[in-house]
């Protein structure tokens, strides 16, 4: 059994096919029009980081079974930086540094994120932390909503088996807009 499910890992593609899922999900419109988020590079790498956080989480609750699938979707996200710097012209003697920083600003949401989703009552100190990181400081009434979509995205992910997030057939929830 537990031979079989490392295999279902081996393939890279499918770190990337999860890794994509997220980043489709990242980039949907409703966050940047109706949650306010900084239609900007910033803005979608936070989008980016947030539903990579609930990937890893997801994968987490599996122990050391996905440490593999964790290290393989954190790497695709790296290449997809790296790639991406590269395509905006940044030069390759500052790609690396850059990257790095993008690793720094990973380690610090889940960090932020982790000790949130652990709280008694995790949406006030979510929210806190996804107006620090994704609305950069800013008070908003969107940071509620959107630690209201990733509880409801970690609880929905938590649903499905460790083959279904793997074989990336898992869905996230509806994204709910509150009226302005």
């Amino acid at each position: 059994m537990l031979a079989r499910l490392f295999s279902l890992f081996q393939n890279k593609d499918q770190a990337y096919a999860v890794y994509g899922k997220l980043v489709g999900q990242a980039r949907n419109p409703v966050f940047y029009q109706d949650f306010g988020v900084a239609d900007d590079i910033d803005g979608r790498f936070d989008m980016i980081l947030l539903h990579l956080f609930i990937v890893d989480r997801r994968f987490e609750k599996e122990g050391k079974v996905a440490e593999k699938v964790r290290r393989q979707i954190q790497e695709a996200l790296i290449s997809d930086m790296d790639r991406s710097l590269r395509e905006m012209g940044v030069g390759d003697m500052s790609v690396g540094k850059e990257v790095k920083k993008m690793g720094a600003a990973w380690f610090g949401r889940v960090k932020a994120y982790s000790a949130a989703v652990k709280a008694d009552a995790p949406k006030p100190d979510l929210a806190a932390a996804i107006a620090k990181n994704i609305y950069k400081g800013a008070e908003t009434p969107f940071a509620g909503q959107m630690a209201d979509y990733a509880l409801e995205a970690l609880q929905k992910l938590a649903s499905y088996t460790f083959e279904e997030m793997v074989a990336s057939e898992f869905e996230f929830p509806d994204i709910k807009v509150e009226a302005k």
